[in-house]
């Protein structure tokens, strides 16, 4: 998923940047909505024969998960809120939450399970994220947009299969199952698309 840093790194604050319009609008970014925070998935301009320009977007809320399709009108200024992304370390599960280490302070933070979402799916101890918080609050993860994760169960690969283009279901080391082709057997090194799921290559 692109990462949006344009604002996170400068030193102001949300008091005195408290506004962006559509035209700034990046994936990532997050607005605040009505006083909920939404994260900014995909955006389009549209430029109609008739009528004037506006921006389609599908927004996400941040503590829901809900994403909905929101479409403001050209130059829209909107409200954005202050992101602070920071490069973490996931170190394991309590159960109740997944705990996180900042690999420049060592600070420890515990995130909730309904924050870390699907992104557990493709998590292993000690992989690398970003986490984006908000006045200390963490909003969601980030994972890097591939992971390479070993096959734990498959059933067994059927050799000339690798022309029909079939897939079977396979068991990940997190316990994810994703679909591979039916060639790969079970201990196979592969990349893995985080952002779907979707089996992306083996690794030799």
């Amino acid at each position: 998923m692109p990462v949006h840093r344009g604002h996170t790194n400068s030193p102001t604050t949300q008091k005195d940047f408290p506004v962006a319009t559509t035209n700034d609008l990046k994936n990532g970014m997050v607005l605040k909505l009505e006083g909920q925070l939404w994260q900014v998935q995909e955006f389009q301009h549209v430029k109609p024969g008739k009528g004037p320009a506006f921006v389609r977007t599908k927004i996400k809320n941040v503590l829901s998960g809900k994403t909905v399709d929101k479409t403001f009108n050209a130059g829209t200024k909107v409200e954005t809120a202050t992101v602070d992304r920071r490069d973490m370390q996931y170190l394991y599960n309590d159960g109740d939450s997944f705990i996180f280490m900042d690999t420049k302070d060592y600070e420890q933070l515990p995130i909730p399970a309904e924050i870390v979402g699907d992104a557990s799916r493709f998590m292993l101890e000690n992989q690398e994220v970003q986490v984006s918080t908000h006045e200390g609050v963490p909003l969601f993860i980030e994972l890097p947009p591939s992971v390479e994760l070993r096959i734990t169960h498959t059933d067994p690969g059927l050799q000339g299969d690798r022309s029909t283009g079939g897939t079977k279901p396979a068991t990940l080391e997190t316990g994810a199952e994703i679909q591979v082709p039916l060639f790969l057997e079970s201990d196979t090194l592969v990349k893995v698309d985080t952002r779907d799921g979707s089996y992306i290559s083996r690794v030799s």
